[in-house]
């Protein structure tokens, strides 16, 4: 498909469609589509940026809207039509501003139930008659056991950015949702790599479902620029205050692999003068939401992070990215190189390379020798 028109989706989605300039599909979303409108469930793996969240939003929107308009609206109470379940709370939020420019034409309600959130918040959120949920998968389970919410009518479970599902009850939510659903409720599983968790989730949920795996799944896209930066005998800081003293367009997004690291890093930036903020695990949760909503409006150019930072945020003006510390693992490396040049547009990514980097770097080196995609 060249167009959105080409999908025939109701009129409403497309007025929206063109009124976001959205015109020609991703790979994805060319694939992942039609297959969800025909009703099979699918697996959909995808370079981050790619669109995936579209992919499952149109179809899921347009499905709900025509069976309204057939006559068959919700009737019941905190009986949604369609789940789309997040690893985190930022998730929940990135997704549902996805769907609300829809929502507009549409007329569907989108209700959110995430962790972080107040209880009272989630119970507000879940009464009265709505279409679509999106939620994280141990709040909807302690709803679901409070009976505050029923997934009987659910025609769509999704779950999405399902490689950040890294939570260790994650496995067991997963089955107590689905096994909620009715059976011929359609399936969909999107993310940007397959971890061994995703293959878990795959093989027992997912193993009669189609498999869309893009052309840039696993690949580092042609539009971002990689810069390598040797550092002797650990001084990482003089080589960062020379990169940031070359000016950029946008956000900078710099990587450390521990709590410590990032913590101690953001103390020498501002000590040298540098704003900067810091996002990852174990603070505040109040406190990270803030960082990252000043960092997306661009209020700060810094942001140091944890690999928290690097799974599923689109944040649009992230235009470099710094890995102070590689880290171990090339799944881990993708998903923070994913962070920018994305759906399209340019990006920079800098790496702070010492001799104990030899096995990812011989990783990196192989996926951009080869046109980008990884190997193995």
């Amino acid at each position: 498909m060249n167009s959105f028109s080409q999908f025939n989706l109701l009129s409403s989605l497309q007025a929206s469609l063109k009124e976001m300039k959205f015109k020609e599909p991703t790979e994805i979303q060319n694939r992942a589509v039609p297959a969800l409108l025909s009703g099979k469930s699918i697996v959909g793996v995808s370079e981050t940026g790619s669109g995936k969240t579209l992919a499952y939003a149109l179809p899921l929107l347009h499905t709900l809207k025509k069976l309204e308009n057939d006559g068959d609206p919700v009737k019941n109470e905190r009986h949604p039509r369609a789940v789309v379940v997040v690893p985190t709370r930022e998730l929940g939020e990135q997704v549902s501003k996805v769907f609300k420019p829809f929502t507009h034409t549409t007329r569907l309600r989108v209700r959110t139930v995430l962790g972080g959130t107040a209880l009272d918040v989630a119970k507000r959120n879940v009464s009265g008659a709505f279409e679509i949920l999106v939620a994280t998968p141990g709040r909807l389970v302690q709803l679901i056991e409070m009976s505050l919410v029923n997934l009987g009518d659910v025609r769509f479970l999704i779950f999405d950015e399902a490689d950040q599902m890294l939570d260790q009850s994650f496995m067991s939510d997963a089955m107590a949702i689905e096994e909620q659903c009715p059976n011929e409720c359609h399936k969909g599983l999107f993310s940007a790599t397959v971890s061994p968790v995703v293959q878990d989730l795959i093989n027992k949920l997912f193993s009669e479902a189609e498999v869309l795996r893009s052309s840039g799944s696993q690949k580092l896209v042609p539009t971002l620029k990689t810069i390598n930066k040797t550092v002797v005998d650990g001084k990482r800081f003089p080589v960062m205050q020379k990169i940031l003293s070359e000016k950029v367009q946008g956000g900078t997004l710099i990587f450390t692999n521990t709590r410590q690291q990032c913590d101690s890093l953001a103390e020498q930036l501002k000590n040298s003068g540098y704003k900067c903020l810091i996002y990852r695990g174990e603070m505040d949760k109040v406190e990270r939401r803030t960082n990252l909503k000043a960092f997306r409006e661009g209020k700060v150019e810094l942001l140091v992070a944890t690999d928290l930072g690097s799974r599923g945020l689109d944040i649009e003006h992230v235009s470099r990215v710094i890995n102070y510390h590689l880290p171990k693992e090339m799944e881990n490396y993708l998903h923070r190189a994913g962070r920018t040049a994305r759906a399209g547009r340019t990006g920079l990514v800098i790496n702070f390379v010492t001799e104990r980097d030899a096995s990812i770097m011989k990783k990196i080196e192989t996926i951009r020798s080869n046109g980008g995609k990884r190997t193995s």
